[in-house]
């Protein structure tokens, strides 16, 4: 499981602004919903996003992203960024693997540039975004004359996110919290005498600082738009699904790859997960790819009790592989018993996570029949799925 600290605390002092600069419009839009936006939309944060404020700007910021359709938990900062990111990673789910922790000043992070992090974090414990410096560097005194003139191919100048192992960073924390101070989170955890990875980074992930970062910001911005447009799909295809599956004792119920207690399960080959049955038929049928059935018989044992999770995740690769993206998908669960309202942010978090596409394209539903049908008389569970996806130029 990953989680994020987006830190964003901070003044727009040397951007020369009264207010916090990650607040200020950048293309339409404020600085921390581009940035919270880079890391939602990777679908990659099933622990979820956590954005630190300053104190009085907490509830002004949870309205902006809440606005933008994003979902992160906003929480107040400390006196300094240390201070701030300790708050966020405490705020953090605590059954998290990993946590990375970026500026709120850096809105152009790719998706790229995360996953980085993210896998050599998840090898070595820690990933760290860097690029090679491109300038000559020289050692200074006092009175500036030169003292030395480092080797520029051992030096990175380095960015964020930085990705480290959960229980590796709350040490490292933690170590601070008692009088350690360090301009990065790298630094704190290098003081444990653990060894710090750097992954590839981009020169494009600047931390906007001052009046000149964000007119360069706005140029990436308009440039990377000007490049989707013309990627833009040349059709835009739907898909509907239906599956039904009978409740039995003995079974779990599993829903969109989430886990609901109830005394009945439902019965399959599979989990029989009717949501994700459903949704993957949508998926296939939007790109004329036949149906779960053509790809996943009931006959064949390697799919007895099969995670429907996994094999969504195929179905995706194989709408990648004929040139199709998911767009947005919306799922009805018809069910009388259980009452599924407590499930249905997890359930959206999931399956935005295999698809992905922000939470905010995916939209899961459940409804009763009013006893009537077998639905109503809770003998089963049925699902109505349908899916939008688009195509790509070659």
């Amino acid at each position: 499981m990953n989680a994020a600290v987006i830190v964003a605390a901070g003044r727009g002092t040397r951007m020369g602004m009264a207010c916090n600069k990650v607040l200020c419009p950048l293309c339409g839009e404020p600085v921390i919903v581009h940035t919270v936006r880079a890391f939602s939309r990777t679908g990659l944060f099933d622990g979820g996003i956590v954005v630190v404020a300053g104190e009085p700007e907490v509830e002004e910021m949870r309205a902006m992203l809440l606005r933008a359709g994003l979902r992160a938990h906003v929480v107040p900062g400390g006196e300094d960024r240390q201070q701030s990111v300790y708050n966020g990673i405490q705020a953090c789910d605590p059954r998290a693997d990993r946590i990375a922790i970026h500026d709120g000043a850096r809105p152009l992070v790719t998706r790229d540039v995360i996953e980085r992090t993210l896998e050599s974090a998840r090898q070595y414990g820690s990933g760290v975004a860097a690029v090679t410096l491109k300038d000559t560097v020289k050692q200074v005194n006092a009175a500036g004359v030169v003292t030395g003139t480092p080797r520029r191919e051992a030096l990175r100048a380095v960015q964020t996110p930085q990705t480290f192992d959960a229980g590796l960073i709350r040490r490292a924390h933690e170590c601070g919290r008692e009088g350690e101070r360090a301009t990065d989170d790298a630094a704190l955890v290098e003081r444990l005498g653990h060894a710090v990875h750097l992954t590839e980074g981009d020169v494009e992930n600047i931390k906007l600082t001052t009046p000149e970062d964000m007119l360069l910001a706005r140029q990436v911005i308009l440039k990377r738009k000007e490049q989707e447009e013309n990627e833009e799909p040349t059709g835009m295809r739907i898909g509907h699904g239906y599956d039904v599956h009978r409740l039995a004792e003995g079974r779990k119920l599993i829903l969109c790859g989430v886990e609901v207690p109830y005394a009945q399960g439902l019965l399959g080959h599979s989990d029989a997960d009717v949501a994700l049955h459903a949704l993957m038929d949508a998926l296939l049928g939007a790109a004329a790819l036949g149906d779960i059935g053509m790809h996943f018989p009931d006959t064949d044992p390697a799919y007895q009790g099969a995670d429907s999770g996994k094999l969504l995740d195929h179905v995706v690769r194989l709408l990648e592989e004929k040139g199709y993206a998911v767009n947005n998908v919306d799922l009805t669960i018809i069910c009388q018993r259980p009452k599924l309202r407590d499930y249905i942010e997890r359930m959206r978090r999931n399956v935005a996570g295999h698809l992905h596409l922000d939470a905010g394209c995916v939209n899961v539903k459940a409804t009763t029949t009013e006893k009537l049908g077998f639905e109503g008389e809770g003998l089963g569970i049925s699902c109505h799925a349908v899916a939008l996806v688009k195509s790509r130029r070659p």
